[in-house]
């Protein structure tokens, strides 16, 4: 939901699974207390757990820090690449 303009190099440090700080992050797509959704330089990143946090958020640089039990992250497709991939499905389904 936000948009920045620093999406540098992706990188990821993360203590204990309670403490984490990523950089190179594009926009935050949505987030709770069981997962916050991203968009990397690095692609489109899924972190889930229980109770959740954003303790520290610089869209402007790319860089977010995270706090909670920190269960999975998982990487993805970047959004640009599933909005394509979108717009061929249903261009075939119309043709």
């Amino acid at each position: 939901m936000e948009e920045g303009k620093g999406s540098g190099a992706h990188s990821l440090h993360l203590q204990e699974r309670k403490k984490g700080m990523i950089t190179g992050v594009r926009e935050v797509f949505s987030f709770d207390d069981k997962e916050i959704l991203l968009d990397t330089s690095a692609g489109a990143m899924t972190i889930r757990g229980v109770e959740l946090s954003i303790t520290r958020l610089y869209i402007e640089q790319g860089e977010i820090d995270i706090a909670g039990q920190i269960d999975s992250i998982v990487y993805s497709k970047s959004s640009e690449q599933k909005k394509n991939k979108g717009k061929r499905i249903l261009g075939r389904m119309f043709q």
